[in-house]
């Protein structure tokens, strides 16, 4: 064994920039030898180069098999070699996993050994090979969703007036859940809220400071702008809900669908994302059906209904190929027709929102498919960074036949700039809206919102300490494939990306204005089409 650590000792010196600087010292040496007298022969010889060659295994047997801990300095002058000790590089944290700790024919309760901060997390702010990157852009728009506390901050008032609507309250203190219920949601979403907030923890524990919040699952947002509008007016109530509008200042949060959507048997996103990625290959966009593909519920809005009025008929083909989504139907056959991976066979895919915004959008844009986005009017946590021409192509919401047909033609006529379109979209949500940021922007969100209160976060009556452990034990079927399937298994080894500045008026007033530029300039391309076949 020491023979071999010998060897492997010299093989990391030999192959370190260190021979090339004794090189020089022996060249130098050499150049002495004049100085020394011809006879003293061999052995005088083997005795001037014996400090150098004893000055070798000492610096050799340093190294200690990791050269990273010295530096070489070289005077060029006269060929002098400085060896400098320097702090060794700190490696890579290990990464660890935390397994739920379910216990068996007990009442499920939560660990009282989770550690506040892990050591993992410790060791990271020391660890700096790859400095940390900076966040996704669409990141800037906590700033902006946060701006009506900027100056007040956020009071124990305003909080409490954010129940009337709330489902549910989450107070975090000293990285322990407490959650107290108003009213049960639509379906499991606040379950997976919830579930999807304590993963958060799971990533990154005890990271976030104290908090406390109410949260909306509805999908319309409700906090009007117009009621706090007034010098003398309360302040607006933070309320955190999945969508918002440019009347509403609600706090927009990442949805439920992100850790799975059980009643519909849609997949967590991060196995999705993969799912869509095989399911984008397996089909090229020029081989796609040239037509505009739409697929859901049409009864939740009069604007889908009025979508299925540009169907293909006897009298009119507007290049769209719509279909009614039975979901009742569909859970009975198991949701054997309802696979999204296998819904990327057109070169076109529609969105359309519903009762307010809808889930589908991101499946939608991962599509590789050019997405014709019908003019919205509520908005998601990502959705405001995309930019007409370039992620999508915009569609009038009056008059949508028309519009469709001309952007299906425009885009088999310029087949080059619409693969563009759609690669761009789903390129955007392959790599910048990938579970990781998911996480990042809930992590930034809920650290900036905590700085707000003016208030110590403490647990109500009635509030009931949950976990991943009393969330996942004791839940069943799908509940708990999508638990155990989304479940984070143990702290980051790397920091959230960095959050980029808000937006300075002038920039954001651009960005609006090339956002609206280029919505106007497809409606001129679109009006100039119709008035030339007029003339036919």
């Amino acid at each position: 064994m020491n023979l071999l650590s010998n060897q492997l000792t010299m093989q990391r010196f030999c192959s370190s920039g260190l021979v090339r600087h004794f090189s020089e010292v022996l060249i130098t040496l050499w150049r002495w030898r004049p100085r020394v007298k011809k006879n003293l022969g061999t052995t005088t010889t083997l005795l001037l180069f014996l400090p150098l060659l004893i000055a070798t295994a000492f610096i050799s047997s340093l190294w200690n098999s990791d050269t990273s801990n010295f530096s070489v300095h070289n005077i060029s002058r006269n060929k002098t070699v400085i060896i400098v000790s320097r702090k060794p590089q700190n490696r890579p944290p290990k990464r660890i996993t935390t397994p739920l700790n379910c216990v068996k024919n007990q009442t499920q309760t939560c660990p009282t050994n989770y550690p506040k901060t892990s050591q993992t997390q410790k060791s990271i702010s020391d660890y700096s090979i790859t400095p940390t990157s900076t966040c996704p852009d669409y990141f800037r728009w906590i700033h902006e969703d946060l701006s009506p506390w900027k100056v007040t901050g956020i009071t124990r008032d305003m909080l409490e007036r954010a129940n009337q609507t709330a489902h549910f309250r989450l107070v975090l203190v000293n990285n322990k859940v407490y959650i107290h219920k108003y009213k049960q949601s639509i379906q499991t979403r606040d379950v997976f809220t919830i579930w999807g907030i304590l993963q958060l923890l799971r990533k990154y524990p005890g990271r976030l400071p104290d908090l406390e919040l109410m949260f909306d699952c509805d999908d319309r947002p409700v906090v009007l702008s117009r009621d706090y509008s007034g010098p003398n007016n309360k302040g607006p109530p933070p309320l955190f809900r999945y969508s918002g509008d440019r009347w509403t200042m609600d706090i927009v949060f990442p949805d439920w669908s992100f850790w799975g959507w059980a009643e519909i048997n849609i997949n967590p996103w991060e196995s999705l994302l993969r799912e869509l990625k095989e399911g984008n290959n397996r089909r090229n966009w020029i081989d796609r059906e040239p037509y505009a593909y739409w697929k859901g519920n049409p009864f939740v809005a009069e604007t889908r209904r009025d979508l299925l009025t540009c169907n293909l008929s006897d009298k009119h083909d507007w290049n769209a190929r719509l279909y009614v989504q039975d979901w009742i139907l569909e859970s009975k056959r198991g949701f054997q027709q309802s696979n999204l991976a296998s819904q990327c066979a057109h070169r076109y895919k529609i969105y359309i929102e519903g009762y307010a915004w809808s889930v589908s959008e991101k499946y939608i844009l991962a599509c590789d498919s050019m997405t014709l986005l019908v003019k919205p009017y509520f908005h998601d946590f990502f959705i405001r960074y995309l930019q007409p021409l370039r992620h999508y192509w915009p569609i009038r919401d009056k008059d949508k036949c028309k519009s469709i047909k001309f952007a299906v033609d425009w885009g088999n006529t310029h087949k080059q700039k619409a693969q563009e379109i759609g690669r761009a979209a789903s390129n955007f949500i392959q790599e910048e809206l990938k579970m990781e940021y998911v996480y990042d922007y809930m992590f930034h969100l809920l650290n900036e919102y905590a700085k707000l209160l003016k208030f110590k976060p403490v647990a109500p009556d009635g509030a009931v300490e949950v976990c991943s452990e009393t969330m996942a034990c004791n839940a069943n079927g799908s509940h708990k494939k999508f638990m155990m399937e989304s479940l984070v298994k143990g702290p980051s080894i790397t920091n959230p990306c960095t959050l980029p500045p808000p937006y300075e008026p002038k920039v954001l007033g651009a960005f609006y204005r090339r956002k609206l530029n280029a919505i106007l300039q497809v409606q001129k391309w679109e009006d100039r089409y119709w008035e030339s076949l007029k003339k036919q």
